[in-house]
Parts: C-alpha cells; sequence; structure tokens
C-alpha cells in the first residue's frame, strides 16, 4: 500500500524528507493567489521500500488549468497503488482524456528503491530532469536510452492520445546524487532583452551552484532565475531536488543492500523485506525494465 506524503499545485517552498532520499520543493504559481498548472506529487510505498516521485505540467494558464491540475492530482491518488510505472501513467493518461477540457500535461514519474538505489522513470514529454553523479563529480541528464523496439508514439503527453504506450528506464542512484526536476516556466523564463533560459543554461548555473544539500542548491538556482528575469516572469515555475542520502556503512544481505545510516526505523522494515512480509523487487517492477546508462555531463 501507498501513501501521500506530499502534492499540489499552489505556491510552497519546503523540504519533505523520503526514505533514504531528502527532497526540496519551490513552486511559484503565476497568479500566485490561486493554484497553477504545474502539479507535483510525492508518494510512500511497500513499508517504506519505495517512494515515488512526480511532476506534471498542465498545457495553458488560468482557472481552468488550476482546475485540472487538481484533477492530476486526484487521478494520481486513484492510482497510487499501480505498481508497474508503464501502468501508472497509461492509467493516468487515459482518465485524464475522459476528462475533457481538450488539455494535456507533460510529466515525469521517479520511484527509488531505498535498499537498492535502483530509481526508475517513465518520461511523458517531460523535459529531462539534470543528474549529479556524486562518484564523478559531474553533471548530466537523466534520459531514457534510445529504444528501437519502442512504439512509435510513445511518451507522449499525458492526455493527448489515447493508448498511447509509455516506458519506464532503471538507473542506479548512488549515495550523494542528486536530481533537479523543473518546468518548462524556469527553462522558458525571459530576461528584459527577450532572451530565453534554455535548459543548457540550467545545467551551466548547476554546475556553479553548491550541492552541500538540496535546499542550498534549490536556492542557489533560484537565485539566479530571480538575476536573469528580474520581473518578467510570465509562467508557473517549479523546481524539485533530489539527493539520495550519504551511505556510511553498507552491507549485503542476500540481494538486498542495507544502509546502516538509516534511521532506526529502518531495521523493523528491513527485517520485514528478509521476512518476506514486504514486497520483493520484481514485484514492484524495479527488475523488468531496461538499465540506462549514465549520461554525465
Amino acid at each position: 500500500m501507498c501513501s501521500e506524503i506530499s502534492g499540489g499545485n499552489r505556491k510552497i517552498f519546503r523540504a519533505v524528507q523520503l526514505p533514504s532520499v531528502t527532497a526540496w520543493v519551490a513552486s511559484v504559481p503565476l497568479n500566485e493567489g490561486d493554484g497553477g498548472g504545474d502539479l507535483y506529487y510525492m508518494s510512500v510505498c511497500d513499508h517504506g521500500l519505495i517512494s515515488r516521485v512526480a511532476l506534471a505540467v498542465v498545457s495553458g494558464h488560468g482557472r481552468v488549468v488550476s482546475t485540472m491540475a487538481e484533477t492530476l492530482r486526484r487521478l494520481m491518488r486513484e492510482n497510487i497503488n499501480v505498481w508497474d510505472q508503464s501502468d501508472f501513467m497509461r492509467g493516468l493518461n487515459d482518465t485524464f482524456l475522459l476528462s475533457g477540457q481538450n488539455k494535456y500535461a507533460t510529466g515525469i514519474v521517479l520511484s527509488f528503491h531505498r535498499l537498492t538505489g535502483r530509481l526508475i522513470f517513465s518520461n511523458a514529454g517531460h523535459l529531462p530532469p539534470l543528474w549529479y553523479h556524486a562518484r564523478h563529480k559531474t553533471w548530466g541528464w537523466l534520459k531514457e536510452d534510445d529504444d528501437p523496439l519502442a512504439k512509435k508514439g510513445s511518451g507522449l503527453p499525458i492526455g493527448l492520445i489515447p493508448g498511447t504506450d509509455y516506458r519506464q528506464t532503471v538507473v542506479t542512484l548512488e549515495p550523494s546524487d542528486l536530481l533537479v526536476l523543473y518546468t518548462d516556466g524556469v527553462t522558458e523564463a525571459e530576461n528584459y532583452a527577450g532572451e530565453s533560459l534554455d535548459r543548457e543554461q540550467l545545467l551551466k548555473w548547476a554546475r556553479e551552484a553548491p550541492i552541500d544539500s538540496p535546499e542550498a542548491l534549490g536556492h542557489a538556482l533560484l537565485q539566479r532565475l530571480e538575476s536573469f528575469q528580474g520581473r518578467c516572469r510570465n509562467d508557473d515555475e517549479t523546481l524539485i531536488v533530489l539527493q539520495r542520502e550519504k551511505a556510511s556503512v553498507v552491507a549485503s544481505l542476500g540481494n538486498v543492500t542495507v544502509n546502516h545510516s538509516a534511521p532506526p526505523q529502518d531495521a523493523l522494515e528491513i527485517g520485514d523485506a528478509v521476512d518476506g512480509r514486504s514486497r520483493s523487487i520484481s514485484d514492484s517492477g524495479f527488475d523488468q525494465t531496461k538499465q540506462a546508462s549514465p549520461t554525465p555531463g
């Protein structure tokens, strides 16, 4: 079973603690009094073994878009216990289409297994997250590998075409690695001269920013964004920074990796996993997908 930890489409600046992952969220709708079209959603599943993070952007502006973002959040709640991430995305797509309003949403969904360090993600036409590889001290992109067997038209935005297929890709998120999720309101921001920011500039800023914590990195990126655009905001803006916690002592427990720097309650959950009371990795879909290669920059 899964439970919602945090989510919404209204203005927020906050840290969120997930199992073995620290998250920091900054979301500012264009019309701060109302909700926006940017939606974030976080849940924890399977006795704290799996954390899921989603970020979506509903097309357009105004109250209708805010309403559709709230509809998308409701759909995420209704599908919260769908383990296979491809099925989760397909369910969102088909149901969102029935909601009407001729709206669609780009989105990305990530699930992290705290014992193995595996990260499984599916992308529905969303901008690729930034990925800091702590071991190599390099920045790059979290991207799906090109798959020649993938169906044509797969991975399209949610609510665009019925029956769209979605892939799921697995990578290993190592201790202290960072991910930066963002919306197009960030990378399409403009300054007084009408010049647009792009994701390559955002990557450059990330390389120059502190990486002490998700909050430090997030604040640094927001400060650069504010300096760049001044008062020329024209869209909702959302950043989510995720960091896998450091592992001080790592021991092998069969095929399961145990992080002994985790909080004390983890001992009970690890025991549950060993006794077979927790869902296995294969049941969660974590060994049924293609392992992607990192894309360091």
